[in-house]
């Protein structure tokens, strides 16, 4: 993936809320960065650093941006050539008749 530029990005940094103690919620360590362009947002909260929260916090920037512009290679339709066809049905007879030995109507012993 390639990497978000900072400069279209804008950082925000906020307080947490929720369990994790006196910590979260005193502290400026949620961060919350906005692709300018695009404007997709995303945010970290669950490391006590502010450092290892926008570090998370670009990565799944990226991951969002990755997945808004990741096109797949559209798939080519093929067909089975004609002798890979005539092979699959003739080893499909062989094992039918395989089968068909296996009924009741050709057990001698009954």
């Amino acid at each position: 993936m390639a990497r978000v530029k900072l400069e279209d990005v804008v950082i925000s940094h906020f307080k947490g809320s929720g369990p994790g103690g006196q910590n979260r919620n005193k502290r400026m360590s949620g961060v919350r960065v906005k692709h300018i362009p695009t404007g997709l947002t995303a945010a970290a909260t669950e490391r006590r650093s502010q450092k290892q929260n926008l570090e998370a916090a670009l990565l799944r920037l990226e991951q969002k941006l990755h997945k808004l512009f990741h096109r797949p290679i559209p798939r080519k339709k093929t067909a089975p050539s004609a002798g890979s066809v005539r092979d699959r049905l003739s080893n499909k007879r062989a094992q039918s008749s395989k089968k068909k030995l296996r009924s009741n109507k050709n057990n001698e012993w009954d």
